[in-house]
Order: C-alpha cells, then sequence, then structure tokens
C-alpha cells in the first residue's frame, strides 16, 4: 500500500503543473531577456527551466555547496510555455525538462545540444529500458537524459466500485454513467482512443481517426463531464468514482483512509507515460556547468532523495536500493503503455475528432 510520504509539498510536478516562485533563485518568467542575462554574468550559475516544484529544494542547496554553482530556476507551467517563449527566442537558459513529445519537436528545431556522454559519469545509472523507450526517437540518447517518469492513470473508488475492467471498457459501464470523468485534454484522449482501437499515436490513417472519434463517443455517453482542473479533489471528495488523471495530484487528495480504497492502474493496452528529461539548449551560455548538475543529480544518493520526494518510479538503477518511499506505480505497470510522442502532422485531425466529441450532444 501507498504511504503519504514527501507528496505533501508536490503540488503539480508534471504537464499541468502550477506556477510557483521557485525554490532557489525563481525569476519571475515576465522577466525579458536582457534581465535573464544580466542575472548570468557571474559564470558560477546554471539556468534552469523547469516544472514548478519538481526538483527538492536540498539538492540545488548541497549542489551549490558542493560546487559553488548556483542554480537559478525558471518555472512553466506547460510544454507549450516553455517551447514557445525559447522558439521565440528567449535565451540565457542551459538546461530544460520538457516531456518526450516536446524533446522530439525541439530536436527537429535544432534547439538542442547533443549530449557529450564523456562529461556525464552517471549516465551509466539509468534504467536501459527506459533509454530504449527514448531510442524512439532519439536514436543513440544524444539529446535526452531522462530525470522522471510520469503517467496517466484510472483511479478507482473501491469502496463503490467492486468489479471492473483495467482498461478503458470502463468508461462502458453503464451503471457508472454520471459518477465518471476523463481529462480535458485533447492528446490523452486520443491517444487512448486510438491505442484501444489498435493504431499508434502517431498513425496518419484517416480511418483511424474516424474509428477514435466513435470510441470517443461511447466513453463520452457516460462522463459527468471532461475534467483537467479539479479530478483529484472531486474524486477524494466522492463526486465521481472513476477518474482519469495523474496519479499524484489524485494520491494528494486522499486520507490515508481513502487510500485503502483506492486503485490505481494504468489501461491495459492503451495507457500512455511521460518521461520528462534534462536537455541542454544549443544556446545554453554556461553548458559545461549544464554537465555538471545533470551529472550530480543522477548521483544514486541525491536521485534518492528525487525518487522518496515526488514517490514516482525511480530511474536511476543504483538508487533503488536506497529509496525509502513506495512509488505511486511501478515500472513494471508501464511495459504496455506508449511514451507521447510528437504528433503535431496530425493535429488539424485531432482538433477534428476533439472538437466533435465535445461539441456533440
Amino acid at each position: 500500500m501507498f504511504k503519504k510520504g514527501l507528496l505533501k509539498y508536490l503540488s503539480k510536478s508534471l504537464l499541468i503543473g502550477s506556477l510557483s516562485l521557485g525554490l532557489i533563485s525563481c525569476m519571475d518568467s515576465n522577466e525579458n531577456t536582457s534581465s535573464i542575462e544580466k542575472k548570468l554574468s557571474n559564470k558560477n550559475v546554471v539556468h534552469l527551466y523547469s516544472w514548478a516544484e519538481y526538483i527538492p529544494p536540498e539538492v540545488f542547496d548541497n549542489f551549490e555547496k558542493e560546487t559553488g554553482i548556483k542554480v537559478i530556476e525558471d518555472i512553466y507551467s506547460t510544454n507549450e510555455e516553455m517551447f514557445t517563449k525559447l522558439r521565440s527566442g528567449a535565451t540565457g537558459y542551459d538546461i530544460a525538462l520538457p516531456s518526450p513529445d516536446y524533446v522530439e519537436i525541439m530536436m527537429k528545431e535544432n534547439m538542442l545540444e547533443k549530449i557529450d556522454k564523456n562529461k556525464i559519469s552517471t549516465f551509466k545509472n539509468l534504467d536501459d529500458n527506459m533509454m530504449k523507450k527514448l531510442r524512439s526517437f532519439d536514436k543513440n540518447n544524444e539529446y535526452a537524459i531522462p530525470y522522471a517518469i510520469s503517467a496517466t492513470v484510472i483511479a478507482v473508488n473501491t469502496k463503490y466500485v467492486k468489479d471492473f475492467p483495467r482498461n478503458y471498457d470502463i468508461y462502458e459501464m453503464e451503471s457508472l454513467r454520471g459518477r465518471m470523468t476523463l481529462l480535458d485534454d485533447l492528446k490523452e484522449n486520443i491517444i487512448a482512443a486510438l491505442a484501444y482501437e489498435g493504431y499508434s499515436q502517431t498513425t496518419t490513417d484517416k480511418e483511424a481517426f474516424k474509428k477514435a472519434e466513435e470510441r470517443l463517443f461511447k466513453w463520452r455517453k457516460n462522463l459527468a463531464k471532461f475534467d483537467s482542473d479539479s479530478f483529484g479533489k472531486n474524486f477524494a471528495s466522492e463526486d465521481f468514482l472513476v477518474v482519469q488523471g495523474y496519479a499524484e495530484n489524485i494520491y494528494f487528495e486522499l486520507s490515508d483512509e481513502q487510500i485503502e480504497h483506492t486503485e490505481f492502474f494504468i489501461p491495459e493496452n492503451a495507457g500512455s507515460f511521460s518521461i520528462d528529461s534534462f536537455v541542454i539548449l544549443k544556446s545554453a551560455p554556461n553548458k559545461e556547468n549544464a554537465y555538471k548538475f545533470i551529472e550530480y543529480i543522477h548521483r544514486p544518493e541525491v536521485y534518492k532523495l528525487v525518487a522518496d520526494y515526488l514517490m514516482l518510479p525511480c530511474i536511476n538503477v543504483p538508487a533503488r536500493k536506497l529509496v525509502e518511499e513506495d512509488p505511486i506505480f511501478t515500472i513494471d505497470a508501464l511495459k504496455d503503455a506508449a511514451l507521447l510522442r510528437d504528433t503535431s502532422e496530425t493535429l488539424d485531425m485531432q482538433n477534428e475528432v476533439w472538437e466533435n466529441v465535445k461539441m456533440k450532444n
């Protein structure tokens, strides 16, 4: 059974993270480029562009004490926000932490530095199964250094729901009509529906999108609503008995007693997950410091702090012997899940499907 652990510090670590004033020396994301560059005039810094509350503050403190290099952190709340800012010309950043679909996009846009693995002695500590997943687009693991895994899950209140399938068939249970929610997220749901129908998220087959739309209609008729904002709170209040969402956000809302009758599962054959990864930007002014920080964070004794803080699967193999907190889900649960990929080529078809599903009476 899961422990509450250090999740009390985690308000939102991944795709729907809320803005924070920062952990060490966060700068306002509205600062202009010249202001950022002035703050970076001291070369004993590394500038990180990341999600809110994603790295334990003590990691920054200990890194600075050991190396004399200060981590300056700027926060974004979505991949789109990060990408748009960097693509529009913002400079001064050394490291970003995009999800894999945006790593792929940034590679195509020639925004990333090729990693010199000789400068990261702890590279060998990374789980090769996860590295293999990234090689689906980063062929030789030359651009992305994994930091953390997150997954889209379905949470079920087993106090009231006793017998149910561990896949998206649960959304076709008429007995639960009006007591279930899906994320209000185009990509999450289209990926799920495509996978359910046997298609890859990167398919360009128009027939595949037609089938996905039909499947989403079947799920939609039993929903209370699409919800990306309050699914955790509404699940905890028992307004809804089945919700699709991010495990850490649901878990954070539950009492110890509620955890005892909550089951989290990654849907069989249609699950998706993310590996947020460190990337060094081609425009980075402090590349050597960036290497030092990435190398440092993957020391087993350091990454142990990360794994216990996030309570997500430990991507650093030797650190697993040190971790004290149980993860909310395991790496083994991801064996059939699809890593998020760049699907911008079919964005028009995705938008059409989603608009039809959302607007249908």
